[in-house]
């Protein structure tokens, strides 16, 4: 007698072979970095010298979001420990997400853990516990005993607390914290204007190399997408839809990240309709979608005033034509208003002002300065970033929640 489950699980899927390919964590193969050519050499130029066991530059990467710098960064990393062993060098490299390791002390754990090798180190690096004196101490230790060069990737590099461990890195060579092992730096971040923020020590040792990664257009795009088209079965894709969603991509972000999650979603549409060809008409549906969940992931431990401040501008967006922007001002007026709804009491400007900071540091919003004259003074003015249909939508529907 058949099991009941038979008919409620689908055993085989009908749209996607490798799905695996169409998430946004998957490192590509060799064959499947595309467009990326210049930034990849110009890369192993920096970090070169790393394969005869000699200092590599250390280099800043920026660009916008999804233009390739992290996927870039660890594929020469990973091609220059393969080339380096080659050479009879010991090579490593360690990756920190610095929107997760956010202080000094945590990335320094990170880092320290992912080269170890307990057994031949005798070398333990706890979770927590420890101060960060002694983590440095510990990865000092295991550089010298493990290495004669490691690459240490900081990835977005703005989220950092502060600067202290770009000193420590760039300096651990010439402070003689390490003897035998030579050390680079890749910092990748997504603000072009981050390193005027930095300590100068820091910029004058660290900035040795710099390299700005375009977006994409919509060529590339579509080779990113067709790169990537065997995560799909055989003929289940229309011929019309990567390149649909390569156009809708560059003409609005150049976002190879947001590309691939159109075509993700547009396939998980057919599915859940029951069709049997992933069609053009499902881009569109896709990348409202990806919009609003990447807009939900972006705000998610947001404050509610948070949300206010964004959510008066999102209407203050939809119901006026003006493509320039909002004084700090009027949106702080929408926001009164919406607190009065929500039966909440209203922060001070001056902290709807720091609100509205944050959110620019994060790309959701721009802010322009302006001169009024002698009449008015300077002023700012705000503009959403992020589709304020999106914004309002998921802003509502958190409300609703």
């Amino acid at each position: 007698m058949p099991n009941a489950s038979d008919d409620l699980f689908t055993r085989e899927d009908p749209i996607f072979a490798n799905k695996e390919l169409l998430e946004i964590n998957h490192l590509p193969g060799e064959g499947r970095i595309v467009g990326r050519d210049d930034e990849i050499s110009n890369l192993a130029t920096a970090v070169n010298p790393a394969i005869f066991g000699q200092s590599p530059s250390n280099v800043l990467i920026y660009g916008k979001t999804g233009t390739g710098k992290s996927l870039c960064a660890k594929y020469v990393s990973q091609r220059l420990v393969d080339t380096a062993e080659e050479e009879g060098v010991k090579a490593t490299f360690a990756y920190v997400d610095c929107a997760q390791d956010t202080t000094e002390t945590q990335a320094v754990q990170t880092i320290a853990d992912s080269v170890n090798d307990p057994a031949l180190t005798s070398i333990k690096v706890p979770d927590k516990g420890l101060s960060t004196s002694t983590y440095y101490k510990r990865l000092w230790r295991i550089l010298d005993a493990l290495y004669d060069v490691v690459l240490i990737i900081l990835d977005e590099i703005d989220k950092l607390s502060d600067d202290d461990i770009l000193m420590q890195l760039s300096r651990a060579g010439e402070a003689g914290k390490i003897a035998g092992c030579k050390l680079g730096v890749i910092g990748i971040s997504n603000k072009i204007q981050y390193k005027d923020r930095m300590d100068e020590r820091v910029k004058s040792s660290l900035c040795e190399r710099e390299f700005v990664f375009p977006p994409y257009d919509a060529n590339q795009l579509r080779d990113i997408m067709d790169a990537r088209s065997d995560a799909f079965r055989d003929d289940v894709l229309d011929p019309s839809t990567i390149p649909r969603a390569a156009a809708l991509a560059a003409r609005e972000h150049g976002d190879a990240r947001k590309a691939i999650d159109i075509l993700r979603y547009a396939g998980e549409i057919a599915q859940s309709t029951g069709a049997n060809i992933v069609k053009e008409e499902f881009v569109t549906q896709a990348r409202q979608r990806a919009e609003t969940d990447r807009f939900r992931e972006l705000i998610r431990g947001s404050t509610p005033h948070s949300r206010y401040v964004l959510q008066a501008l999102a209407i203050l967006s939809l119901s006026n034509q003006k493509k320039d922007g909002f004084r700090t001002s009027r949106v702080y007026e929408v926001y009164e208003n919406i607190c009065r709804q929500q039966g909440s009491d209203s922060l001070s400007l001056r902290r709807v002002r720091d609100l509205l900071k944050e959110h620019a540091f994060l790309d959701i919003i721009e802010q322009s300065k302006h001169s009024g004259g002698s009449a008015e003074g300077s002023y700012t003015k705000h503009q959403l970033l992020e589709d304020p249909d999106v914004v309002k939508d998921v802003l509502t529907e958190d409300v609703e929640i």
